[in-house]
C-alpha cells in the first residue's frame, strides 16, 4: 500500500467503518475534501487520507496514501476475509455422466451439473444452481445459489455469477409469419472471459448462430440484460437495469450507467460513457460522454435543459404577445 503513518503507529485496529460511525478501534478513510467536516468530528483510531489531508482536526493517527479508496480496497479483506467455500458435495447433488473437475469442488445442496461438464480447480457451485451439459469452466469460478449456466457456455478463470442469474440461455428471436410469430432457433454459444463479475438476476443470452461475448475484467451489476450476439469488451462497467439489445457492440473500458439502453446493432466506442437512462440508437464515438434520449453529447443536453429552464418564465409573455397580435388582426 505504501502509506506513511502520522501519529501513533502502535494503534490497534479491529474493523473498518465510515467516518461518521468509526470508533477508537476502527479504521476510516477520507476520499474527498467534501467530507472534511466529518473528519473533524471523527473518533476513528486511524484514518486513511490523501497527502493534502495529512494534518488538521480530527483523528491523531493518519495513514497518508496516494489514493485512500484504493488503499481501503486492499485493506478491507484483512478485516473481512472472504469465507472459504465448503468443499465437497451437499445434500441432493447431481453430477452427470462424464463430467470432470480438477482439484477441489464445492457443490451446495441440490446443485446439479450436467453431462460432459469440464470444471477447473477450486470451483464452487451454490445451492440449487444448475450447470448444463458440456459447459466449460476455468479455475476458481463461483456460481451463486439458484443461478443457471446453460449448455454451450464457456467461463474463463475467476468468473463470478451471482445468485439467480441465467447465462447462455436462448435469446428473444422471432420471425413474423402468416400464423403468428415463430421462434428463430437460438443455437449459438456464450463466452464469459476471465475475471468477469455478473450480478444477481442478470441474463446473458447465447448467440443466435454466433457467439455472445463478455470480455475480461468486465463487471456487470444486478438486473442487467445482455441479448444475443452482443459483444462486450474488456474492463467495462455496466450498472443496474441496463439493457443491451441484440448484436450491439460495447468496446473496451466503457461505462454504462444505471438504466442505460442500447438498441440492436449499435456500437459504443472505447472509453465512452453513457449516463443514467441514456438511450443509444446509433454509434457513440470513442471517449464520448452521452446522455438523454436519443443519447447525444452530455454537455449539449445540459445546455438544452438550461435553455428550457430559462424559456419557461417567458411563456406567459409570449402568450400575451400572440393574443395581442390576434386582436390586431
Amino acid at each position: 500500500m505504501g502509506g506513511e503513518v502520522r501519529g501513533r503507529a502502535e494503534t490497534l485496529l479491529g474493523a473498518v467503518a465510515p467516518l461518521y460511525r468509526a470508533g477508537p478501534t476502527d479504521l476510516a478513510f477520507l476520499a474527498s475534501s467534501r467530507y472534511t467536516d466529518l473528519l473533524a468530528h471523527c473518533s476513528a483510531g486511524a484514518v486513511l487520507v490523501p497527502p493534502d489531508m495529512a494534518t488538521g482536526s480530527g483523528p491523531e493517527t493518519r495513514i497518508v496514501v496516494r489514493d485512500p479508496r484504493d488503499a481501503l480496497r486492499a485493506v478491507v479483506p484483512l478485516f473481512h476475509p472472504e469465507p472459504e467455500p465448503v468443499w465437497g458435495m451437499g445434500r441432493g447433488v447431481r453430477v452427470g455422466r462424464g463430467s470432470r473437475w480438477r482439484g477441489r469442488l464445492a457443490m451446495g445442496d441440490h446443485a446439479a451439473v450436467g453431462r460432459e461438464v469440464r470444471l477447473g480447480r477450486d470451483c464452487a457451485i451454490g445451492a440449487g444452481a444448475q450447470v448444463g451439459d458440456g459447459v466449460e469452466m476455468g479455475d476458481a469460478c463461483r456460481i451463486g445459489p439458484h443461478a443457471v449456466v446453460e449448455s454451450g457456455t464457456t467461463l474463463g478463470n475467476r468468473v463470478r455469477v451471482a445468485g439467480g442469474a441465467r447465462i447462455g440461455g436462448p435469446g428473444f428471436g422471432y420471425v413474423p409469419t402468416g400464423t403468428g410469430h415463430q421462434p428463430f432457433p437460438q443455437v449459438g454459444t456464450c463466452r464469459i472471459d476471465d475475471d468477469v463479475d455478473i450480478g444477481a438476476h442478470c441474463v446473458v443470452d447465447r448467440g443466435t448462430l454466433g457467439e455472445t461475448v463478455v470480455g475480461p475484467g468486465t463487471k456487470i451489476d444486478s438486473l442487467v440484460k445482455v441479448a444475443h450476439n452482443v459483444r462486450i469488451g474488456a474492463r467495462c462497467l455496466i450498472m443496474a437495469q441496463t439493457g443491451i439489445a441484440g448484436s450491439a457492440v460495447v468496446e473496451e473500458d466503457v461505462v454504462l450507467a444505471g438504466q442505460a439502453g442500447l438498441a440492436d446493432h449499435t456500437r459504443v466506442g472505447r472509453g465512452a460513457r453513457v449516463a443514467a437512462q441514456g438511450g443509444v440508437i446509433g454509434t457513440v464515438p470513442a471517449g464520448a460522454t452521452v446522455s438523454g434520449y436519443p443519447a447525444r453529447d452530455h454537455r449539449a443536453v445540459l445546455r438544452q435543459a438550461a435553455a428550457l429552464g430559462r424559456l419557461a418564465p417567458l411563456i406567459p409573455s409570449l402568450e400575451a404577445l400572440v393574443a395581442a397580435r390576434a386582436a390586431i388582426d
